[in-house]
C-alpha cells in the first residue's frame, strides 16, 4: 500500500521559512516523480514543484522559483520542500503526491496517482 505522510506545516510570519517533509512507502521510490501541490481556500489545487529522485531533476512553478527548494533523501524515502521568504499568498494546504510523468504535465493534479493527507501552511502578514 502506498503511503505518503507530510509534516512540517505551521504558522509563520511573512519572510519566514518552513521545511515540509514527505515520507513515502509502499512503492519503488524512483519510479515516480515526487510532487508538491498546494490548495488555498477557494482556489484550485496547483503544482508547486517536483523532483525526479532517479536523476535529481527538479522543476518549480514560477510563483515559487527562487524561494522554494525541493530535495530528497533517497535512503530515507523522504522528500523535502524548503520554503523561504514566505508570503501570505503561500498560505495553503500542501500535499505530497506521486506522478508517473516526469516532464510536461507533472505539475497537473490530474496526473498524480497518489496523495498524502496534506499539511497546513499559514503565513501571516
Amino acid at each position: 500500500e502506498v503511503q505518503l505522510v507530510e509534516s512540517g506545516g505551521g504558522l509563520v510570519q511573512a519572510g519566514g521559512s518552513l521545511r515540509l517533509s514527505c515520507i513515502a512507502s509502499g512503492f519503488t521510490f524512483d519510479n515516480y516523480a515526487k510532487v508538491w501541490f498546494r490548495q488555498a481556500p477557494g482556489k484550485e489545487r496547483e503544482g508547486v514543484s517536483w523532483i525526479s529522485t532517479s536523476d535529481g531533476h527538479t522543476f518549480y512553478a514560477d510563483s515559487v522559483k527562487g524561494r522554494f527548494t525541493i530535495s530528497s533523501d533517497n535512503a530515507k524515502n523522504t522528500v523535502y520542500l524548503q520554503m523561504n521568504s514566505l508570503k501570505p499568498e503561500d498560505t495553503a494546504v500542501y500535499y505530497c503526491a506521486l506522478s508517473p510523468t516526469k516532464g510536461v504535465g507533472t505539475l497537473s493534479p490530474d496526473n498524480a496517482d497518489y496523495w498524502g493527507q496534506g499539511t497546513q501552511v499559514t503565513v501571516s502578514s
